[in-house]
């Protein structure tokens, strides 16, 4: 547990062209996400790898229901403090 503390959270994102073929939108949404990952990484455990694989649908969510939907998705894996 000690060990942990000291290896830091690490965060991947993959958006294939199935969520959009533009670069562009592709670029807002990782940019949205680092965002929220940001605000929440306080909240994670340390010591975590994390993946997140976006599908096609989040094209169409803003910023505050991609933060909700992480939240959630972090507290279902347990890698939130106090879930």
């Amino acid at each position: 547990e000690v060990l942990n503390a000291l290896v830091p959270t690490r965060v991947g994102i993959s958006i294939g062209k199935k969520v959009s073929k533009q670069a562009v939108e592709r670029n807002r949404l990782k940019r949205l996400i680092r965002a929220a990952i940001r605000e929440l990484l306080p909240k994670i455990k340390p010591g975590w790898d994390l993946a997140i694989v976006v599908k096609p649908t989040a094209i169409k969510c803003n910023y505050r229901q991609i933060l909700q939907q992480l939240e959630q998705l972090l507290a279902r894996a347990e890698v939130l403090d106090g879930h």
